[in-house]
Parts: C-alpha cells; structure tokens; sequence
C-alpha cells in the first residue's frame, strides 16, 4: 500500500486529493521505486486543470528521486539500493510505484535526492532549450521568459556558463534580485517594462536571435517584436494561458521569423536522448555552473497549497514535495 495524490475531475487545487492506492509487483522490464522526493512543475497544474486532458482519475506528478526496492525480470543495469531519477513519467505523487526501468537513472553521489527530483525535468528542458531547440553560442542574447522560476534560474546560469548575454523577464523586483544573482544581466519588470522595447534598447535595435517563452499568452506579442529578422520563438509553456489565435503572416511582418512548440518528451523519447540530456545536466550540476535552487518544501500531503502557492507566482527557483 502506498500513498497518492489523485485527481477524478478536472479543476482547482481543491480537487487533489490523498488516497491510499496498491502498488503492484514490477512487471517484467520495470523496477519498484520508493521515491524521497518529488518534483512539482507547471505541467501538473495544466493536467490538474484539464488545460492538457488525462484519462481521469489520475495520479499527477512528472519527476522524482528515489530508491530502487525490486527488479522485474530481464531489467540489468540496476540494483535494489540504487538512487535513481526520472521525468515525464506519470503518477510521480506517490510515496512509491512501477515504472520502466529504461525510464529512470542513476544519481551521482554528489547530487541530494531533493536536488535530483527537482532539478530532472526542469533541468533537462533548459538542455534541449539552449543546445538542441536553439543551440545558444557565446556572444549571442537571449531573452528569457520567468527567468526566476524553477527553469529560469537553471537556464540563466546555462547560457551565462555559454557565454551569452541574459535578458530575463520577472514579475517582482525581488525576483530580478535573484534572476540576476544567478546568471541574468538585465531583468525585466512584466507589467511595468515595454519589454520589446526595453530588448530593442539593450541590443542597439537589433533584437534577439531567441525567444525562450514557457508565459504564453500574456507574453506572446513581445516576444515575437523582441526578435532579430530570422529570429526564433520557442514556446515551451502556457503559464499565463494558451495563444488562442495566431495569423502566421505575423511571422513574415516580424521579418521571417521562426516559431517553434517543444516538448521534452520528444527530445528524451529515446534513451539515447536521455542519457544525452540527463549526463549534460549532471555534468553542468556537478561542474558547479549551474546551481539548483530548492527553495520551497512541502509534505506530499500539502500539495494542495503547493499548487496554489506555484499557480500564484508565490514560489521561486524548484519546489519539492516530500513523501
């Protein structure tokens, strides 16, 4: 018997809810895994609302850490007593479950297992983000979207290890303190700055080569007037709500600009993806360029208000739920 955080009906954090829930022996080609920690992103909550439908009811939860506690068969490469991570992999609000073995890794000594759920999911999308989407070179600037959220610190300390220049977007004068301890040159204050125009200001009316936007709505036309001629948006997110309308003309007005709508399950679908991505990530972790800020902690049964604390913009850097 484990512990979960389920959801019958789409809606508002009210509709989490704590249920006990069986945990099966694994199944050939999978491993049982009781987690230590457990990551909470923007995902969960657009799951949690039905803004990205699930076959209901439903665990939520993407990434976590934890121990592995039995093998099925034909799995090698594992050992009961290994610390292991994973992302997007469903139903991680649990105290313990099955998963596919080829889904998880291990856990280098040097990272804590609240680091290492925190820092899987978010830390793999600024990978794909800034050297796959849009390989960022030294001497170039970007604009980054929430520069102090969960993915925004990791990608601003990223790029900055790069060499390029960071311009980040914030909601708080707070947050731009912490966005630029970590990596961001110029933060931007969302509701108060023109942002385009304050871009336009910082690169002598060029623009920016990138877009790195996980707002959506209530950033999208800035981001698209923030862009050089040929420029690239890359959409990664919906936090304020979805672009509901979009006339790809506005593309060629921008001067041929590219947009672009990734997904990290498509740049990990194979497991030669994400030993790519996962060894990047530990690497840049383990070389002390890029820190992982857990800066909030909630019990698993707490994630109620964990969701309305992150739904708010109440957190900064990662949260973690502890079983």
């Amino acid at each position: 018997m484990a512990t979960a955080i389920r959801i019958h009906e789409a809606g508002g954090p009210e509709q989490l809810k704590v249920e006990d829930i069986d945990v099966n022996d694994p199944a050939p080609g999978e491993v049982l895994i009781r987690h230590t920690a457990v990551g909470l992103n923007f995902i969960d909550i657009y799951q949690r609302s039905g803004l990205y439908p699930m076959d209901l009811p439903a665990t939520l939860g993407m990434e976590a850490a934890g121990v592995v506690e039995a093998l099925g068969d034909g799995v090698t490469g594992l050992e009961p007593g290994d610390r292991i991570a994973y992302a997007m992999a469903g139903g991680a609000y649990c105290t313990a479950r099955t998963i596919p073995a080829d889904k998880v890794v291990k856990v280098p000594e040097s990272v804590d297992d609240a680091t290492a759920a925190a820092m899987m999911l978010k830390g793999m999308t600024v990978e794909y983000l800034l050297c796959r989407t849009f390989p960022v070179v030294a001497g170039q600037t970007i604009l980054f979207h929430a520069a102090a959220g969960g993915v925004g610190l990791i990608a601003c300390q990223w790029a900055k290890s790069i060499g390029a220049t960071v311009i980040g977007t914030v909601s708080t004068d707070e947050k731009a303190e912490l966005a630029m301890a970590h990596g961001c040159d110029h933060a931007l204050i969302t509701g108060r700055d023109d942002i385009a125009a304050r871009v336009k200001d910082l690169t002598d009316g060029k623009g920016v080569p990138v877009v790195y936007d996980s707002v959506g709505a209530d950033t999208f036309e800035a981001s698209l007037a923030s862009l050089a001629p040929r420029g690239m948006m890359v959409s990664f997110g919906q936090s304020s709500g979805p672009v509901t309308s979009f006339n790809p003309a506005r593309l060629a007005a921008g001067g041929s600009l590219f947009y672009t709508r990734p997904s990290l399950a498509n740049y990990t679908a194979t497991r030669e993806d994400l030993e790519l991505s996962t060894q990047r990530l530990f690497n840049m972790v383990g070389s002390g360029k890029v820190a992982i800020n857990v800066n909030q902690t909630y019990a698993l049964t707490e994630t109620e208000q964990a969701h309305r604390d992150l739904e708010g913009r109440r957190t900064t850097g990662s949260t973690v739920l502890i079983p």
